[in-house]
């Protein structure tokens, strides 16, 4: 085992250093820009995550941001301390978040999450609570503790999450929020101050927790009705409970021949034609006309049509194109969930205080269907209320909670690759049964089977 131990150390020292040659042949670190320093520290990164196995990375990685010591590659120690000797702790925490990220895009698409889990790790490793005589190794500890107490770390710590077991003991310490994890990744893939491995990880991660809800949902879907068992059916991937099916049939209750998808073609079939004034008076209209018998919803029409009266006017004599539409869309979001990107807007409380959920998520959906590029802003919306929310107790944020699993079903339904269909068992359905389905859905089956379109 030693033998092996020190073949192996051999074998790896040789590979930095065919890398450090090839990537500057003569090298006065003191003579190189901080960019080029870590420029080097990145390609290095890269040249290791392609041939080195995730256990070999992440001790290099350690030598070389924790330790600061004893690494293989000894230049890449060198390149550290130049960026360290710039004094800027934020190019500082740039460089090691960039880092961790090429890291974690190549792990994630190579299915290999336990090293992300590792990754992490490393950073609550005690060396960095040791006391240090070296003004260099004080500072890098320094900016390594505020590091590890930043909103880049929490977003790192997110793609950590990726083990159930280790998600639900996650969940169990830190709260609620992460069972939303898609959404609380939309912002980090949508900014475009952030590194490209980044967005690329945090799209990653989310699709793929969103294609495993949309099977478990059609799975816990067909088998509840099956007549098995409860310990023999699939989990249920909602905190809803068996509600969750009177939801969908009463969602996929529309899916004749005016569904949701039907009504926004049509929508904007009709509205093509339209200035810009007149759209906007036809928007609030078509957004709220599947749930105007609601309590709720007359409340929201006239609060919409007060604000869109006075947007863009300057474009009121104008007819409607993509621009506008998306620009006018995304403002409608606003109204319904956060106008600060910060905290939830007075609509978004009205209607849910008056247990509204389902109401809120088809006019967001309704938004979405003629606006399908609204559909990252939304989701970047809902990101900022669980971020807002997240800092209360659960037992405070029920009806937040409840909106939450509403408007993923919702969507789930909507804008995936799956589609939901209402067959009834025992009597034949016409259109005035549809107000019936709701207390009457044991009489019909759902059904899900993938479909052809793509999601939005």
């Amino acid at each position: 085992m030693a033998l092996e131990c020190i073949v192996r150390v051999h074998f790896l020292r040789a590979m930095t250093s065919n890398f450090s040659q090839s990537y500057y042949n003569s090298r006065n670190w003191s003579d190189q820009s901080l960019f080029q320093a870590q420029q080097y520290i990145f390609n290095y990164l890269l040249d290791m995550v392609k041939s080195w196995p995730p256990s070999d990375i992440l001790e290099e990685f350690k030598r070389i941001f924790v330790e600061h010591a004893n690494a293989l590659n000894p230049d890449s120690i060198a390149a550290l301390q130049v960026i360290l000797f710039a004094n800027s702790e934020q190019e500082f925490a740039n460089t090691l978040k960039r880092c961790c990220y090429i890291l974690i895009n190549n792990w994630e698409m190579a299915r290999q999450h336990e090293a992300v889990q590792n990754l992490v790790k490393l950073f609550q490793d005690p060396s960095l609570e040791k006391h240090s005589l070296s003004p260099t190794i004080k500072r890098l500890r320094h900016w390594l503790h505020n590091f590890i107490v930043s909103q880049d770390f929490r977003e790192i710590e997110l793609f950590a999450l990726r083990l159930a077991e280790e998600q639900r003991a996650f969940n169990a310490s830190k709260g609620w929020a992460t069972r939303y994890m898609p959404y609380l990744l939309v912002p980090q893939y949508t900014n475009p101050s952030n590194p490209v491995e980044q967005r690329q990880a945090a799209r990653t991660v989310a699709r793929r927790l969103k294609e495993k809800f949309k099977f478990e949902l059609a799975m816990y879907t067909a088998h509840s009705q099956s007549g098995r068992s409860t310990q023999h059916r699939p989990k249920n991937p909602t905190a809803l409970g068996d509600e969750v099916l009177r939801l969908i049939t009463a969602i996929v209750a529309r899916n004749g021949r005016f569904n949701y998808r039907q009504l926004a073609r049509l929508f904007l079939a009709q509205v093509k034609e339209l200035n810009y004034s007149n759209f906007k008076k036809s928007l609030a209209e078509y957004l709220v006309f599947t749930v105007k018998h609601h309590p709720v919803a007359e409340q929201i029409k006239t609060q919409l049509k007060q604000r869109l009266r006075n947007l863009y006017l300057e474009d009121d004599a104008n007819p409607i194109d993509y621009s506008l539409v998306l620009r006018t869309c995304d403002l409608v979001i606003d109204l319904l969930m956060s106008e600060d990107k910060q905290t939830p807007s007075p609509l978004f409380t009205l209607v849910l205080s008056q247990g509204s959920s389902l109401t809120l998520a088809i006019i967001l959906l309704k938004v979405v269907l003629i606006s399908p590029n609204s559909h990252p802003y939304l989701e970047a919306s809902i990101a900022a209320l669980i971020r807002y929310y997240e800092q209360f107790p659960q037992s405070d944020c029920q009806w937040v909670l409840n909106f939450l699993e509403v408007f993923r079903v919702t969507f789930a339904i909507y804008t995936e690759n799956v589609e939901y269909s209402l067959v009834k068992v025992s009597c034949d359905l016409n259109g005035s049964q549809y107000s019936q389905i709701k207390k009457d859905a044991e009489t019909f089956r759902i059904f899900s089977q993938a479909s052809k379109r793509s999601p939005s």
